[in-house]
This record gives C-alpha cells, structure tokens and sequence, in this order.
C-alpha cells in the first residue's frame, strides 16, 4: 500500500509539472500582446500643429489704412502767409480776414471748387514770392545811356561820384498803399461807433433805398449774401493795404472785378440781416478791422 502511494505520488508530481510547464509555455505565449502594447506606447505622438505666426503684416497694412488723412496743405500749419480754415470758415470770410480777394486765394491754392474747404486745411492767404529767377525776368532792365553818363564824366571823381551815387540809392521808395483818399459811404448819422470786440466797423442810420457809395478808388472783390451777419454785402479792395465792406443793403448795383471811383454809387441803404436800416461800414487793413473814423474825413 505504501509502494502504491509512493507510485501514486509520484505520478501526482509529474502531473503536477506538466501541468505547470504548459502553464509556462502558455504564460510565454501571452507575453506578446504585452510587448506589443509596450511598443505602441512607445511609438512617437505626432508633432503637434505648428502655430500660426504672429500676422505682423497685416497689422502694419490695418494701422495704416486706419490712420487720418492729413488734410491738404497741412505741412504749411503755422507758417507766414498762410492760414488754417477753422469751423464756420467760407473762402469769402478767410478773403476779408486776410485782406484778400477770395478769387485769389482760390487761385493760389488751385482750388477747383472755391466753396469747399474742409477744417484743417491749410490755405495760402499771401501773395506766392517771386524766385530770384523770375525777379531777374520782371525787373526793369537798368538804361545804357545812364551807365555811359556816370562812367565818362570827366569833372566827377570817383570819390565824388561815390556819393552821389549813395545819395539816389538811399532815397526811399514812397509807400503808396497808405496813400488812400477818403469819403464817407453814406450821409447819416453813425449809430454805433467801432468796437474791436463787439462792433468791427460803423453803423451809418438812413432811409431804405439811400445811396451807400465806395468810400475811394478800388475794385469790387465780393457781391452777394454768403457772409452770415452781412446780408447783401459789397467788398471793394484799393490796394494791397485795405480792403473795405458795405453791408446790410437792400439793392447791389455793380458786379465783382469791376473798377470803381470814389463817391460812386455802388448800393441802396436796406436792413438784409439786420433789425434795421443801416449801413455797416468796415474798413480792413491788411485783414484787420480798424475804426474807420481814424481815416474818413471829418464832417
């Protein structure tokens, strides 16, 4: 009984490793899926989308779509001669502020519309300077026979001639802008007298239909109505120096560019944008409102 279990046992055992060697050899053959999961991880994820550069291009076009537009002539802000148009500001109003026909300033500046002007446009309100090129062109050319005459003198010395010479060059030349003669513009009485700040020229009292006449010798600049505050408005330039203004009128009787005498009947007396009849006389110089009594003769 003892041999027989000895036996038994002992075939227990060889089953028993059987048994755990085809457990191995089972073992060994599931170990792939593992390796094999081992590998997939170790396969590289994929490089991830590159990221868009910053659009520095386009920023720098957007900015410069985006930025103001300068208006025309602004590189001239600031400089004598010329003027920047405010609010509210016509070519007519920017003519008699400056002492200038607004057809020139219209000219000077090529203006193909003279009745738009934008805020921040910069105008040229003075004459353009003649280049040395062109002063050589338009200057008087000195007579030959005045050159011969001071060159052959046989009684002048040089040291004399020097002189005489220094007399007529230092002879100054006669202002004639200032050189205006005067009359009133209308026979009433003055209403308000000329205030720089209130009143910038004379309010002359009369009838409607009164003669209103060209206080001297000019050209007519401006006729119309576009000045508010003016009403039917006359301009009338003498010189380089004034300008002067009739305003309020109730009939215009001369047309722009025409030449007119002093004393002459330019207008008829009328209360247009005013609360009554009256004259607003002004004289300007050189842009400037002045009190027109300083230069009218004394009644």
């Amino acid at each position: 009984m003892i041999g027989i279990s000895g036996r038994g046992a002992a075939s227990g055992l060889v089953l028993i490793a059987v048994i755990w060697m085809t457990g191995c050899g089972s073992y060994g053959n599931n170990r792939a899926p593992v390796e094999d999961r081992g590998a997939a991880v170790s396969v590289p994820a994929p490089a991830p989308a590159p990221t868009p550069a910053p659009a520095t291009a386009a920023t720098t076009v957007d900015l410069g779509a985006s930025a103001p537009r300068q208006p025309a002539g602004s590189d001239n802000a600031g400089k004598l001669g010329y003027y920047t148009v405010k609010p509210g500001d016509t070519l007519i109003r920017i003519g008699l502020d400056n002492g200038q026909n607004w057809k020139d300033i219209a000219r000077w500046n090529n203006l193909e519309n003279p009745n738009l002007v934008e805020v921040g446009q910069v105008l040229r309100v003075a004459p353009p300077v003649l280049t040395t090129a062109t002063a050589a062109v338009v200057t008087r050319p000195v007579a030959p026979a005045a050159i011969t005459t001071i060159a052959v003198a046989p009684a002048q010395s040089a040291s004399a001639a020097t002189p005489a010479a220094a007399g007529v060059a230092s002879s100054p030349a006669t202002n004639t802008d200032d050189d205006v003669t005067w009359v009133w513009p209308a026979r009433g009485s003055v209403l308000n007298v000329f205030d720089e700040a209130k009143n910038k020229g004379l309010d002359i009292g009369g009838a409607a239909g009164d003669p209103v006449l060209a206080a001297a010798d000019g050209r007519v600049v401006y006729v119309g109505a576009s000045l508010r505050g003016y009403g039917n408005l006359i301009i009338l330039k003498h010189n380089n120096t004034y300008l002067t203004a009739y305003a309020h009128n109730q009939a215009l009787l001369v047309k722009e560019d025409q030449t007119v005498r002093k004393g002459q009947k330019i207008a008829e007396m009328g209360n247009s944008d005013a609360d009554r009849v009256k004259l607003h006389f002004e004289v300007r110089r050189q842009g400037k409102p002045v009190d027109p009594v300083k230069y009218l003769p004394q009644r």
